[in-house]
């Protein structure tokens, strides 16, 4: 019997989301602070069969932490503790801002699920940045070549018109871009007025095209660029978008975001409604993003990395996605119901399924 469940009821079921996840990865933080790193890392590991060479680079595993659990770059080695192969930091905009008014972040226990509407809180680009170099500078020093993957997600100021989105993405590219290992253009949260209008192509090519050049300028090499698009694009727009990528030969697409849909939802419908506007992540989109990650796959062929995202709980989850066309896995809603060994957990029983089939 897995006994976090069990102290998640007890200890945070009741709590304010927000504060409980504040708390949560305070407590992460303290353990990687206090020397049990190393000690994690020996339980957590990924196990060598699951590396992952994606986008130019090496991933431990290839599941791993999606943007938005650590948006400020503040716990990235303490999150490597615990098994992930990649943490995504963000989403960061060009300047600081204090996102939308609380109560923001609303669980729907019976669902699985969590809505949002955050509105990209963080410290900013300038104050990031230097937080990731840190992390970079002392996973390579601890870990070497071994070390896990850092995305950076990047988004668009929200005080930002649209027709100056371009400069504000750029803003954040040149201060993020030289410690990312790949970087990911954020035009999909719902939380933002007006960004997933982003997502059109006449307004995606000029702004994807910018910080692609932007990025490998400032960082002086290559820097993987992807797209992380919503689930409630039409399938005709998902087409749009994987012509568009292959045309400006971007690295990979990310699938998908949160989405606004509130179909087939168990929790009782006054309840969700209480919640508010906002975007539903946890184990409602799996389908939807398993739809997208598919029709992806089947418009760009072998030429691109496709990073699959959304209701993704389990091991037979990530390998559903890996399966479907998939080269990466990142989660993120179930790590707040199922605990910080989550990522570990999937890790051994994904190693373990592939030596049972290499038997």
């Amino acid at each position: 019997m897995r006994l976090y469940p069990l102290f998640f009821r007890a200890a945070f079921s009741w709590m304010d989301p927000e504060r409980a996840h504040t708390i949560g990865f305070r407590l992460i933080r303290l353990a990687h602070s206090a020397g049990a790193g190393a000690l994690l890392r020996r339980v957590t590991a990924p196990d060598a069969s699951l590396r992952t060479q994606a986008l130019g680079l090496s991933f431990p595993s290839p599941f791993g932490l999606a943007a938005g659990f650590d948006k400020e770059g503040h716990g990235i080695e303490a999150l490597f503790d615990l098994g992930f192969g990649c943490v995504e930091v963000g989403t960061i905009t060009g300047s600081a801002q204090p996102g939308n008014p609380r109560p923001r972040l609303f669980r729907l226990v019976e669902d699985r699920a969590v809505i949002n509407r955050m509105g990209f809180n963080n410290d900013g680009a300038a104050a990031v940045g230097p937080r990731i170099s840190a992390a970079q500078r002392s996973l390579q020093r601890s870990l070497g070549a071994s070390r896990p993957v850092v995305g950076v997600n990047i988004g668009k100021t929200k005080t930002v018109e649209l027709d100056d989105a371009v400069e504000d993405y750029l803003k954040s590219t040149r201060l993020l871009a030289p410690n990312a290992d790949y970087l990911v253009v954020n035009v999909s949260s719902p939380n933002t007025p007006g960004l997933r209008l982003l997502q059109s192509v006449d307004t995606l090519r000029p702004l994807l095209k910018a910080v692609g050049e932007t990025a490998d300028s400032v960082a002086r090499r290559h820097v993987p660029l992807l797209v992380k698009i919503a689930p409630d694009l039409s399938d005709e727009d998902i087409d749009d978008v994987a012509r568009l990528a292959l045309e400006l030969k971007l690295d990979g697409v990310i699938a998908t975001n949160t989405t606004i849909s509130r179909d087939g939802l168990k929790s009782d419908a006054d309840k969700v409604a209480s919640c508010g506007a906002g975007g539903l992540s946890g184990a409602p989109l799996k389908q939807r993003s398993l739809e997208v990650l598919r029709r992806l796959r089947a418009a760009v062929g072998d030429s691109l990395t496709l990073v699959a995202v959304g209701g993704v709980e389990t091991a037979e989850d990530v390998q559903e996605r890996l399966d479907a066309g998939a080269t990466l896995v990142q989660g993120y809603t179930a790590f707040l119901y199922e605990g910080p060994f989550w990522a570990a957990r999937i890790n051994r029983e994904l190693a373990r399924s592939r030596k049972a089939a290499a038997v």
